[in-house]
């Protein structure tokens, strides 16, 4: 909604276009009236819609066409005043004023008008009759309205009319040439409908419809306003009341006639409400509310985005098998402008042995979203209503901002609950195996009837009686990289392919380039061990590169085996990301080697004292 409101008053020489505003400022009709009032400021406060509204007089006499140019371009709204008591001003509406207005521009960009009819105290008839078919002419005419300056009749009506114009649009709402909404009006209101049905029978019940009233306008209706309202629909609708409820078309139908009788301010309460600008388009504010993430921290989806989104899946699980097939998928997401859970879905996610949706997996797949891209999981938690049925101020409520990784580090416990893994190995190690095992898929019993790849898989795992979320990530080291914060995870797992010769060479660098003088824990993985062992052309074998740098020994995993030793390895790198400390990763190189050095004392002064003992006894 626009913050002010800039009212621009023409009209041909003596209509009262001065005496209005003076009359409307002085609350009493001026005695000396001047050929031009200055422009005037109403603050706020004083205002029915609470916006500062500017109001600009024009007078020929005084002003040429350059200024008049200009006053039109800066104009929100123009108000166009005749005399009842002459034809001729009334002539000029439509051959001057109009077109002089309006004559360049395009349709649904139009400034719109209103018609003022002022001296209303001189005749004593209406002046409607010779108005209307200009009306009907002109679309962007919003009203017109009768009033006299001389005893004060309208006045605050007629600035009231013009605020309304400009802060509640028709134009972007109904085309009032066809008599209908216009299309981006009809989706918005669509989604607002799909929104507010929380039970998703495509009805709204007196129940869904007076949380809806409350939410956008405060209060619920009577039970008589709430069956008048139905009653009205069903007169003038087939489809509009269904099983007491409002349909869809009935819902349209009624705000359609909020515009026709002029309450279209009704409409844009509800599309504001829901999110909407001047433009029928989802406001930035509302989508992507702001949430500051300091370096180090990371985002979750808290106990109110749960609670939230367990509804979402109740809801759209229409069949109540726990799991969301591909339709009811794409109805959860059809109030969004795209789908945002594309084919890979599949591939980050466990499925069903119908391939689908499981409502853990859901869970997963918004704590991934959140994980990675916090901001475009705000956004699709707006267009799906979240503050509105939540009855939040923003999505962000639904996010926690977790405290910075060194503090964690400092007092040895974090309260985090998402950890991120990137699982590192050249190309052919097996990595896309180890992610989709994660998610207990066998790509080399099953094949991959998906053409799809993602990088993530997300499940849960136990540790110290905790649930967890791990993300596994598969990282392309050559591709990926690039600099150091590439690098950056709760846990590296780097895999090595126990039947190549080249592979583990491979780790160890990645390793000493990377993490070996960070705080990341590392874990080691030996894929393929089903296959015969080829020795590792490194300097060390992987178990003393192990020992030499403090890390755990190497785990085996095989695509072929799910059993528990290849199961407990996420498990093991869900330990090692929630405790580092523990990991020996936060040890200094100097310390290290320096107990190294002592214990190849130690054992060098037992290894002479035991050469001495046998050559005594020899």
């Amino acid at each position: 909604m626009k913050q002010d409101v800039r009212i621009l008053l023409l009209g041909e020489p003596k209509v009262g276009k001065t005496s209005l505003i003076m009359s409307l400022v002085g609350e009493e009709f001026p005695e000396q009236v001047p050929s031009r009032a200055e422009e005037i400021t109403i603050p706020a406060d004083v205002t029915p819609e609470k916006v500062p509204t500017h109001i600009v007089d024009y007078s020929e006499k005084e002003q040429g066409d350059d200024i008049l140019r200009n006053e039109i371009i800066k104009a929100n709204v123009v108000c166009v005043v005749y005399d009842v008591t002459n034809e001729d001003t009334i002539d000029k509406i439509k051959t001057k004023w109009i077109p002089l207005v309006n004559g360049d521009a395009e349709k649904g960009k139009k400034i719109p008008i209103i018609l003022v009819g002022n001296k209303s105290d001189l005749r004593s008839g209406s002046s409607m009759e010779t108005i209307l078919p200009i009306m009907n002419q002109f679309s962007e005419i919003e009203t017109c309205v009768e009033c006299s300056a001389k005893n004060l009749k309208n006045i605050s009506e007629l600035f009231y009319y013009a605020q309304k114009a400009v802060l509640h649009p028709t134009a972007p709402l109904y085309d009032p040439e066809d008599k209908q909404l216009k299309p981006s009006c009809v989706r918005a209101l669509t989604r607002i409908f799909y929104v507010s049905d929380q039970d998703n029978d495509r009805i709204l019940s007196d129940t869904e419809l007076n949380r809806f009233q409350k939410s956008c306008f405060g209060n619920p209706l009577a039970p008589q306003a709430l069956e008048d309202v139905k009653t009205v629909v069903w007169k003038n609708t087939s489809d509009g009341v269904q099983d007491n409820g409002l349909t869809l078309n009935g819902f349209l139908f009624l705000n359609t006639l909020f515009i026709q009788r002029g309450r279209h301010e009704t409409t844009w309460t509800i599309l504001r409400k829901f999110g909407y600008d001047d433009n029928l388009e989802l406001t930035d504010d509302y989508l992507y509310p702001e949430l500051r993430v300091p370096i180090g921290c990371t985002t979750e989806i808290n106990h109110l985005g749960h609670q939230f989104l367990q509804q979402l899946f109740n809801k759209y699980d229409e069949d109540k098998d726990s799991a969301l097939s591909s339709t009811e998928l794409r109805n959860l997401f059809y109030v969004c402008p795209y789908m945002p859970w594309g084919a890979e879905v599949y591939m980050t996610v466990a499925t069903t042995d119908e391939g689908y949706i499981s409502n853990h997996s859901y869970l997963c797949q918004w704590m991934l979203s959140a994980y990675l891209d916090v901001h475009r999981c705000l956004e699709l938690l707006g267009y799906l209503g979240y503050p509105i049925l939540t009855e939040q101020e923003s999505q962000t409520s639904a996010i926690t901002v977790t405290r910075d990784k060194e503090v964690d580090l400092e007092k040895h416990q974090t309260q985090r609950s998402v950890f991120l893994c990137k699982v590192i190995g050249p190309r052919g190690t097996g990595k896309t195996a180890f992610l989709q095992a994660f998610v207990g898929r066998n790509i080399v019993n099953k094949g991959n009837s998906s053409s799809a790849f993602s990088p993530y898989t997300i499940n849960t795992v136990q540790v110290s009686n905790q649930e967890k979320y791990l993300i596994l990530q598969e990282v392309d080291v050559e591709a990926q990289f690039l600099k150091q914060s590439d690098a950056y995870c709760d846990v590296a797992c780097l895999m090595y392919d126990t039947s190549d010769p080249h592979s583990f060479d491979y780790c160890a660098s990645i390793y000493k380039q990377h993490y070996m003088e960070s705080n990341i824990p590392c874990v080691l993985v030996a894929s393929k061990v089903d296959l015969p062992e080829i020795k590792q052309l490194h300097g060390m074998t992987p178990a003393e590169f192990c020992y030499k740098h403090r890390l755990p020994p190497p785990l085996s995993f095989s695509s072929l085996s799910h059993d528990s030793t290849s199961k407990n390895i996420y498990t093991r790198l869900a330990w090692a990301a929630m405790y580092p400390h523990l990991n020996g990763s936060d040890m200094s190189n100097t310390s290290f080697w320096l107990r190294v050095a002592l214990g190849s004392a130690v054992v060098a002064v037992l290894g002479f004292a035991i050469y001495r003992a046998v050559a005594r006894l020899k």
